[in-house]
């Protein structure tokens, strides 16, 4: 029953952890030189993605390969670079983070 109660405990603080890292990986892989909350820089604001995102529920699968290969067109002709400094476990991570900011 201990056990049980300490693994509980541990993945809830996993859990939490991952969803309020968010941010902070953000910084941490620098994607705050290119987007912002709320304003669009040299990419789209978080709001913006989430917003236009918001009814697709492809969106998530879509985006998280769009962070690590980059592209163009979508929201202009400024690319985004690849991101492959990112796994796949923190591109999705960024992703559910960013589609939750509307």
């Amino acid at each position: 029953m201990k056990m049980h109660y300490v693994a509980t405990v541990t993945l809830a603080l996993l859990v939490s952890q991952t969803a309020l890292a968010s941010p902070e990986l953000a910084r941490s892989k620098n994607c705050v030189a290119c987007h912002h909350m709320e304003r669009k820089m040299i990419g789209p604001s978080y709001k913006a993605i989430a917003e236009r995102y918001a009814k697709d529920e492809s969106a998530a699968k879509a985006l998280n390969e769009k962070v690590i290969k980059g592209g163009v067109g979508n929201w202009g002709q400024t690319p985004m670079p690849p991101q492959s400094n990112l796994t796949p476990a923190e591109a999705e991570t960024l992703v559910k983070w960013i589609l939750s900011q509307q």
